[in-house]
């Protein structure tokens, strides 16, 4: 699991990264940082998640981002294709929201784990 919580890592590093130029890079750039953040942990010191109010704030990390994957969830037909999420916006941070949930909750298994 530590290598698969670094690589999401560093997938989420390169997400938010790639926001420098994005009018909204104000809220993209820091959702993926704090998926990159909580997976980053997990991957190199799982034991930090083990602390009650890191648990706690995991959670709500991850309840929020629930959250966004509701609200921004695509509307779109066939928005999972590569010929519509690579025009249309609305598809892309939608399927940016899905990203870090799963990154989010990928993260919470270490914390269940090692409990």
């Amino acid at each position: 699991m530590r290598v698969l919580n670094g690589i999401v890592c560093v997938i989420l590093i390169v997400f938010a990264a790639v926001q420098y130029n994005d009018p909204d890079f104000g809220f993209w750039g820091p959702v993926y940082g704090i998926g990159a953040l909580w997976t980053g942990f997990a991957a190199l010191s799982p034991g930090t998640i083990q602390w009650t109010p890191a648990r706690v704030t995991l959670g709500l990390c991850a309840a929020a981002a629930l959250y966004g994957v509701v609200h921004f969830y695509p509307t779109t037909d066939r928005w999972w294709a590569q010929e519509v999420w690579w025009e249309t916006e609305t598809a892309r941070e939608g399927m940016g929201m899905m990203i870090v949930l799963v990154a989010l909750l990928i993260a919470m298994v270490v914390c269940m784990r090692r409990a």
